[in-house]
């Protein structure tokens, strides 16, 4: 009887860390993407870095909003290129 109960709540737990860290992560994708139009650059240039492995049609639908919208001169020609790779994979 006590094996039944373990394996339930061991069932139990992987489940309600399986949620957990589920949450954690989509909490983290939401700053990322924040971040992308922060008023820090440092914080701009680490979105960025963080939406090059991610190649989705609205991974580059972000960025040209983002290119537009970025005064630096630095990070908008990086996101230029960034979202010209991107294209260039997409299609």
């Amino acid at each position: 009887m006590t094996s039944t109960r373990a394996r339930q709540l061991a069932v139990l737990g992987f489940i309600a860390g399986a949620a957990c860290g589920a949450m954690a992560w989509t909490r983290v994708q939401r700053q990322y993407r924040r971040d992308l139009f922060s008023p820090h650059p440092l914080r701009r240039f680490a979105a960025l870095s963080y939406l090059r492995g991610r190649p989705t049609v609205n991974t580059a639908r972000l960025l040209r909003e983002y290119v537009a919208w970025e005064n630096s001169p630095v990070l908008r020609q990086r996101g230029v290129s960034l979202m010209q790779r991107l294209e260039k994979t997409l299609s």
